[in-house]
């Protein structure tokens, strides 16, 4: 069954990339999808659990894991709204991400859970819950690596068991 949130994510990745398209061209291909987002800066705000990215990508990176191999992008505006569509969206279940910081002394590697985001022009809002390693309060580049719409393929994945599974067909 295609859903309403299969049929808008097919849609955005299928005029995101030519790869893309070319290889759902191919024949129908199920993925499991991950998302990067990317920004030039971050604060967070540890009393209110407010993760707030700075200079945030107008693109948000979407690909999938062995053996389709897929890429491609979508729009972080409409990321955003994807957030919540369909009945398993992740505003029902919330991803866990691992979010990568390059601060003033090294790079901070952060395990969340993301919840309600949040986007102003070029900033992007998250609450988040901490579930391994410790957020700075301020930092320099970061990747916010958003865990798979589905069930984990491999054990070492932090997504959850009952993760729903994204299908895109042509």
């Amino acid at each position: 069954m295609t859903t309403r949130r299969d049929f808008v994510a097919t849609a955005a990745l299928m005029t995101a990339a030519v790869p893309l398209g070319s290889a759902l061209a191919q024949g129908s291909e199920q993925i499991e999808a991950l998302f990067v987002q990317s920004a030039t800066g971050m604060t967070y705000d540890k009393a209110s659990g407010k993760l707030v990215l700075r200079g945030v990508s107008p693109a948000t990176i979407v690909f999938s894991d062995r053996p389709k191999r897929i890429a491609g992008h979508m729009d972080t505006k409409e990321f955003v709204p994807f957030w919540s569509e369909g009945k398993d969206s992740f505003a029902k279940d919330p991803p866990n991400a691992t979010v990568s910081i390059f601060g003033e002394q090294a790079l901070t590697q952060v395990v969340a859970t993301l919840r309600n985001p949040v986007l102003a022009g070029d900033t992007l809002t998250y609450e988040v819950r901490v579930l391994q390693g410790e957020m700075p309060a301020r930092g320099g580049l970061v990747s916010v690596f958003i865990d798979v719409i589905g069930m984990p393929m491999t054990p070492i994945s932090y997504a959850g068991a009952a993760r729903r599974r994204a299908y895109y067909y042509r």
